[in-house]
């Protein structure tokens, strides 16, 4: 990509945003924030009870990751947010204007075995039909690319890196 964009690197839990986002970052040059470090810990207690959160336990935390995209503008940056819905993606754009979404999309199978899969992490697979529940796929009116799930994570980094350079043309 030739402008420094904040790229926000979204999807349900288990796409393999934390995966993929510090890869993207090292193939753009740019920084990455971990989007699970910005919850506040009532919100990783609560999920980590198998509680899914609401919206206003959302909003501390899009304005935490906001505020890191902001403080990043014109120098680029990715970021890891679930951002399921529109109105959260409107949220981070109200903060960070130039901001690009990255959807990481696959099919629930092979979420839900990555999610079994993984060690230590506080979101447990019983969340996953609250996140598919939510999920609203980007407008054609919003700044951003899908791109596949499948493959490893270099291969995935290397169709995003793709896909947002065919964006910027």
């Amino acid at each position: 990509m030739s402008t420094p964009h904040v790229v926000v690197v979204m999807g349900v839990a288990g796409t393999g945003k934390t995966t993929v986002g510090p890869l993207l970052a090292d193939a753009l040059g740019v920084p990455y924030a971990e989007g699970d470090d910005f919850h506040p810990p009532g919100n990783i207690a609560k999920m980590s009870a198998g509680t899914p959160l609401d919206d206003a336990d959302r909003l501390p935390w899009l304005d935490a990751i906001g505020a890191w995209a902001h403080s990043r503008a014109g120098l680029g940056g990715v970021v890891s947010s679930s951002a399921l819905k529109r109105a959260y993606r409107d949220r981070l754009r109200s903060a960070a204007p130039g901001a690009v979404f990255l959807h990481l999309t696959g099919d629930r199978p092979l979420i839900e075995t990555r999610m079994s899969e993984r060690k230590g992490h506080f979101m447990p697979t019983a969340l996953l039909d609250s996140q598919f529940a939510a999920l609203e796929n980007l407008g054609a009116d919003e700044a951003g690319v899908a791109v596949d799930v499948s493959g490893t994570p270099e291969e995935i980094t290397d169709r995003a890196v793709a896909a947002l350079r065919r964006l910027e043309s």
